[in-house]
This record gives C-alpha cells, sequence and structure tokens, in this order.
C-alpha cells in the first residue's frame, strides 16, 4: 500500500471518483445505508448512480463549480451527497436550494404530484455548522407545537460535521463511525488497516482510492481542484474583508463586483451575497464586464 501517496478522500473530485461512478455503486450503496441507518430488510440494494458527465478540466477549475454525487434507489428515493471542505456561507439556503430543485424536477410538467420523488440531502462538512453537539443532524418537515408529527418525510436532510465526529469515541463496529474513518485523510495507516480487515467494500474503495493516488491524470486533476478551492476561498476571504470596511449595503456590492471580476457565476454570487439575480445582472452591466 502506497500509503503516504494517499489523496485526500474528500476532495470532491476524489470523492466523486470513489463513489459517484457506475463501478463503484457497491461503495456508494455501503456508505448511504451507513448515513442512512438503514439495516436488515430497510437497507438499500439497488440503486442507479447518476454519473456527472462534466468531470472535464473546465469544471475541474471552475471556482464556483459543484461536485456532488447523485443517486436513485429501486424504490424512487433520489439521494444527493456533497462534501464541503470549508465554510462558504449560507450552507443552509444553499442546501435547501438544491434540495427544492432536486425535488421539482422530479416530475416533469403537467405530471401528478404523486410522481414527486422522495429527496434526500446529504451534506459531509470539514467544519462546524449547527450549534448541537450531534456530529450527525437530520431535517424534516414536523409540526411545531406537536414534535413528534411530521407534516411528510418527502424531503430530508443530513449534515455530518467532521470536527465534532473527531471529538466523539469511535466505535469501529459502527458502519458510520468507519466510513467516516475511513474519509480521514488523517486516519493513521495501522488504523485504517483494521478497517480494510473489518469491511470488505472499505477494503474494495481503498483499493480504488490507492489506484487514483497513482494514476498520473488523476493526481494532476485533484492537484488542480484543491488548487481552485484554495483560490475560491481567498476571493470570498478577501472580497468579505472589503465589503466589511465599506459597509453592509455597500460592501455588498463590492463584494459583488470582486466576484463577478473573478468570473464567480452570479447565482452563486447571489447565495453568498444576498443580493437579487437581476440586481447583480444591472451591476456586471453597469461595470462593463
Amino acid at each position: 500500500m502506497t500509503f503516504a501517496r494517499r489523496l485526500r478522500p474528500k476532495n470532491d473530485f476524489i470523492f466523486q471518483r470513489l463513489f459517484g461512478e457506475t463501478e463503484t455503486k457497491e461503495s456508494l450503496i455501503a456508505l448511504l445505508n451507513a448515513i442512512l441507518r438503514l439495516e436488515g430488510p430497510n437497507r438499500i440494494a439497488d440503486a442507479t448512480v447518476i454519473e456527472n458527465k462534466q468531470l472535464a478540466k473546465e469544471l475541474i477549475d471552475d471556482k464556483t463549480g459543484r461536485l456532488d454525487v447523485r443517486a436513485e434507489t429501486a424504490d424512487r428515493v433520489q439521494i444527493d451527497i456533497e462534501v464541503q471542505l470549508a465554510d462558504q456561507r449560507n450552507m443552509e439556503k444553499r442546501t435547501l436550494f438544491y434540495l427544492s430543485k432536486m425535488f421539482v424536477e422530479s416530475i416533469k410538467a403537467g405530471e401528478n404530484y404523486d410522481n414527486l420523488k422522495k429527496t434526500i440531502t446529504i451534506n459531509i462538512l470539514d467544519f462546524n455548522l449547527l450549534q448541537l453537539e450531534r456530529y450527525h443532524s437530520t431535517f424534516h418537515f414536523y409540526e411545531d407545537h406537536e414534535d413528534s408529527f411530521m407534516l411528510t418525510d418527502a424531503m430530508e436532510i443530513h449534515f455530518i460535521e467532521y470536527p465534532k465526529f473527531q471529538k466523539v469515541e469511535k466505535n469501529v463496529h459502527d458502519p458510520l463511525h468507519r466510513w467516516l474513518l475511513f474519509l480521514d485523510e488523517k486516519l493513521p495507516e495501522d488504523q485504517l488497516e483494521e478497517l480494510i480487515r473489518m469491511d470488505p467494500v472499505i477494503k474494495k474503495t481503498e483499493e480504488r482510492l490507492e489506484w487514483l493516488s497513482g494514476d498520473e491524470e488523476t493526481r494532476r486533476l485533484y492537484e488542480a481542484r484543491e488548487h481552485s478551492r484554495i483560490e475560491r476561498n481567498s476571493i470570498i476571504s478577501d472580497a468579505m474583508e472589503k465589503g466589511m470596511e465599506k459597509g453592509m449595503e455597500k460592501g455588498k456590492i463590492e463584494i459583488a463586483i470582486n466576484m463577478l471580476r473573478k468570473k464567480m457565476g452570479i447565482h452563486q454570487i447571489a447565495e453568498l451575497t444576498g443580493l437579487k439575480v437581476a440586481e447583480l445582472e444591472r451591476i456586471k452591466k453597469e461595470a462593463g464586464m
């Protein structure tokens, strides 16, 4: 095992290659069963991986690009998993946006609402987001005064926060603990070997990661994606600092202009600043961009 060369599994490009391709379906199903806590007859037995056809150099370099993993189970549940290594702000609204978009797009215009597919979105975060101690939080629609009454389970949100997971006592007999440990690039080699001995699917996934880590083209795209992520975070940080100096509303406009100059997408800028898309179009036009 070339452990020293092991690529970062939480890099969204590598995560996509490990779980987002038809040939890696077994790994994805095992991960989903662990996250969703599905056991026995409730386990996902089969799923269709919706492969990302945009894994091109342009998307790897795109600072606003979103690399996620999508699948649909045999009973028509659609699931999206995304890894976020840094807080991009507005995570809650961003999650609701993509969840709602998937839910609405699950039927065609004119079809019966009964055909809407249950939609689950899973966010694996390398930062703290929620004011909760638990590392794995799940959200549904409940009545405000009757917290045991769920309106519908048609939409479901999961947040897994790595900094909180790192603080809990690890239990390798828990499938979710095993997968989260596997995804940790700082996992000691002896612990990784223990996981491989215990779990044949993790063994298979690690073998694929080892193969990817030794592939020159994969490493090149991996490094490009890491560079793009770091540059994007720097753009956001710099823009926010400049905005703070100039006041809230004026600052938002300055932030937007800086992001537009860096070729960030308008919808992404709208999410980050709270400005309307129409206003951003006007700003872009006035700035001659």
